[in-house]
């Protein structure tokens, strides 16, 4: 059951003095942490690792999906992330699949989504879906599911997966009618963003564990020129679908796609969806079209406050930002900074919720130049930031390698303040990209 909900005047006499440009005081006892070392999970397979997801299960299992081994690598861990087991590849997702996903249900069943192209990409004959991998034995085996759209020659992208009681599962995806019309950005040291295309935020829901999936429902306004990019989500306990999406005005003449911001829209089981999303802090900054990383994450915490962050590129600076809500997300909190430094480095920012009004919100940079670093900050609605930045990475990675557009944060199940990290990085003097996980242990 959802925690009390506060209205929009008390979430903005909370967040007084949060403007676009600051951040709240530390508060005046920060929380020692303990961060175990770097535990390397990849190395089992060839080829490197990328763009990792993580989700946990009681009692103490950890389990993460990232990009490599063939496909997509998977690695699961028995005791709250200390060590994990050899990496295996996820069974379908051999040849041309990419952006993992991973969430678990209720009864401790691992669903690890991802797309998945069947030819070449942009062919009239090909079709880009998602598949669903199931596993009902901690991940010792899997029986994957496809989950195809109605045409050939169509474009998909970015899934997100969220679970249910009683095998019901929730999928968005980027899904565009045409993947001739796409026209791609791509970065020497990154991935790829979009100048053009017929971009739309999607849903598909299965009721039997993944076996069988409903018909594409739109998520955002505007079909087939929505403009969506990635659409994160999350699953109250009366299912309530919260999903935070990256928008882009798009021409209609040319499908030319224009600087973004993120938006906010929500569903009670994922049927019906509003027609006017609300968009966060448009005064913040816009997302550019050149950011190749997933722009946007959203978490909630164990009263169902909501947790957004994201980053802008204004200028010469790319910021990370949070905001809130305590009301379901009919009123969200003014921006407040996360990120200190003002370059023009990537900062892919990300968030877990922890006990009512508590977030662990982290961020993975490049900046000031010393390489790929993994950072975590806790923060409290009601004091603000509960102790400086952690530093997680103690090796930097090569900026110059790709380390994937995101990385995995959850809270550990159980007593204490444990939060497990994943993520992707070249630590010299390797030149590929593995796959790291560690434990930051909060005294709060």
């Amino acid at each position: 059951m959802r925690g009390a909900l506060l209205g929009l005047a008390a979430v903005t006499a909370v967040c007084a003095g949060c403007t676009s440009g600051s951040s709240p005081a530390p508060h005046n006892n920060p929380a020692p942490a303990s961060v175990s070392p770097m535990t390397g999970i990849s190395s089992g397979c060839a080829g490197g690792g990328s763009e990792v997801e993580e989700a946990t299960a009681s009692p103490d299992h950890v389990y993460a999906a990232w990009i490599g081994c063939g496909g997509i690598g998977f690695a699961a861990s028995a005791d709250s992330g200390r060590h994990f087991g050899s990496p295996s590849t996820v069974p379908g997702s051999a040849g041309h699949s990419w952006d993992p996903a991973i969430t678990t249900a209720p009864d401790g069943t691992v669903y690890v989504s991802y797309m998945h192209a069947d030819g070449p990409v942009g062919a009239k004959s090909t079709v880009m879906y998602p598949s669903v991998a199931v596993s009902a034995d901690n991940g010792a085996s899997f029986t994957a599911h496809p989950v195809r759209p109605p045409a050939p020659g169509n474009w998909g992208d970015r899934d997100f997966i969220a679970a249910g009681p009683g095998g019901q599962l929730y999928l968005t995806w980027d899904y565009g009618p045409s993947a001739a019309e796409v026209k791609l950005l791509c970065s020497k040291s990154g991935s790829c963003a979009y100048s053009a295309g017929d971009f739309n935020i999607v849903l598909q829901t299965s009721a039997d564990g993944g076996k069988t999936w409903s018909p594409i429902r739109q998520v955002e306004p505007g079909f087939p020129l929505g403009g969506g990019y990635s659409g994160p989500l999350v699953l109250d306990r009366q299912g309530r679908l919260d999903v935070l999406y990256a928008g882009h005005p798009t021409s209609k003449s040319t499908l030319a796609v224009s600087p973004g911001y993120e938006y906010f829209t929500s569903s009670a089981g994922g049927t019906h969806w509003p027609g006017s999303p609300r968009r966060l802090a448009p005064d913040s900054g816009s997302l550019s079209l050149r950011e190749w990383w997933i722009d946007g994450d959203i978490s909630a915490d164990a009263a169902g406050n909501l947790y957004a962050t994201w980053d802008t590129q204004t200028g010469t600076a790319d910021i990370g930002w949070l905001s809130y809500s305590a009301n379901g997300g009919g009123a969200w909190s003014a921006p407040i900074r996360v990120t200190p430094d003002t370059g023009t480095a990537p900062h892919i920012t990300e968030s877990a919720g922890g006990p009512a009004g508590v977030a662990y919100v982290a961020w993975q940079t490049s900046a000031p130049a010393a390489g790929y670093t993994i950072y975590l900050r806790p923060f409290s609605i009601t004091k603000g930031w509960l102790s400086p930045a952690i530093t997680v990475s103690t090796a930097r990675g090569n900026p110059a390698i790709w380390p994937g557009d995101t990385f995995g944060i959850t809270k550990l199940p159980g007593n204490g303040t444990r939060i497990s990290l994943t993520w992707g990085s070249a630590v010299p003097p390797s030149k590929l990209s593995e796959i790291y996980a560690s434990v930051v242990t909060l005294s709060t």
